[in-house]
């Protein structure tokens, strides 16, 4: 009487819960019939036996936790000799030997098996199952490569690569992955949280106006508000820091990044020493290399060691964005759009231009206290700027 052990259902899961046994003791299977639904950390699974015959014991009730490697159900009566060599292909990391020359022999001598008539190539694994499911395959049109046409998730996965009709694939290369490793590291390692406000800017864009008027070195909206953003990292030094091991590390020099779009991806060019620069001068420095980074002409050292970032995605035509900390970085200054909405002034409303700011903190760094003080430093100064300026 075969034992059909609880299957590894890979990914490092050691364990599953029984959900719902599909049979009963009694009941007739057949080979690479689900007889039980049980679920992981990760997913519910059906579990197919590899055994064909009469179901002789359950071993578990629903709600029950078994570990890999425990029996879920006996089989007795096999259908015919020599099944118990089973499917040969379950699950990932189980499966049944398959019989041996030596053993096919004495088998046809004492008992020839039976014809059986010949049954649909059927689909071992739940996990190609799923794949398939979640990709929109049909797998009655794949064809299988395993024995007796086993659909394996090799065959699906090949289908996989495959382009979609109408459809392309882009290789994940160059700064697109650079970017894309960059941002994955920091969801994975920053315990990100966001706060945000809403600001009247109309002050600012009257004083970059008024800067503006008689001057042939311009000032921009962006390196306002990055000055601004200086002289509060001066005020709250935790968001100018980052984690290394077990000690936080508040940094000396503030070197300032910006989000850059441009046609080879986002980039984040630095500009170093930024707490060291007049308004002008850290203005002139952020067109300088945007434009050399529109142009592709930035050298790596222009790409690395930035303390902060601020990203005006405003320039996108969007009010607000939760951003992702360029990490190894502790903070991100968001600067959404400007645009004019109504606003209650003095009591009264009135059409003023609002621009909502976010700042997303690494939360290991400092608390929503410290992080909401920056934030709202740095809102003041937006809707006093000649005032603020007059104290930087």
């Amino acid at each position: 009487m075969p034992d059909f052990l609880l299957p590894d259902l890979g990914e490092g899961l050691t364990e599953a819960a029984i959900v719902d046994w599909r049979v009963e003791v009694g009941d007739t299977v057949d080979v690479d019939q689900v007889v039980v639904e049980v679920e992981t950390a990760k997913a519910a699974v059906e579990v197919p036996v590899p055994f064909a015959g009469v179901v002789s014991a359950l071993h578990g009730e629903p709600g029950q936790l078994l570990p890999v490697g425990a029996p879920l159900l006996s089989v007795g009566g096999l259908a015919e000799p020599g099944v118990t060599s089973g499917s040969g292909n379950v699950l990932i990391g189980y499966g049944t030997a398959p019989a041996t020359r030596r053993k096919r022999a004495r088998r046809a001598v004492s008992a020839p098996a039976p014809a059986r008539p010949k049954q649909a190539p059927g689909v071992i694994s739940p996990f190609v199952r799923k794949l398939a499911a979640d990709n929109g395959i049909d797998l009655a049109k794949v064809t299988g490569t395993g024995p007796d046409g086993i659909i394996r998730r090799s065959d699906v996965e090949t289908l996989l690569k495959k382009p979609a009709e109408g459809g392309r694939r882009i290789p994940l290369t160059g700064v697109r992955k650079a970017v894309a490793d960059k941002l994955t590291t920091s969801r994975r390692e920053i315990p990100e949280a966001t706060v945000w406000v809403d600001v009247d800017a109309t002050g600012l864009v009257a004083a970059r106006a008024e800067l503006n008027a008689k001057t042939d070195r311009p000032v921009s909206l962006l390196g306002l508000i990055a000055r601004f953003a200086v002289a509060g990292l001066r005020r709250y030094p935790e968001l100018n820091s980052r984690v290394e091991g077990d000690e936080i590390v508040l940094l000396d020099k503030i070197h300032l990044g910006f989000a850059a779009q441009t046609g080879r991806g986002l980039v984040v060019p630095v500009v170093r020493d930024a707490g060291e620069l007049s308004t002008r001068e850290l203005s002139a420095a952020i067109g300088d290399r945007a434009r050399t980074a529109r142009d592709g002409k930035l050298a790596p050292a222009d790409l690395t060691g930035g303390t902060f970032t601020v990203n005006n995605y405003g320039v996108f035509g969007v009010d607000g964005s939760a951003a992702i900390i360029n990490h190894p970085e502790a903070a991100i200054l968001g600067i959404g759009r400007i645009i004019d909405r109504p606003w209650v002034v003095d009591g009264a409303l009135a059409a003023r231009k609002v621009c909502e700011l976010t700042l997303a903190f690494d939360h290991r760094v400092c608390d929503g206290g410290t992080a909401g003080g920056f934030l709202r430093f740095v809102a003041d100064c937006v809707e006093s700027p000649v005032t603020a300026l007059g104290d930087l």
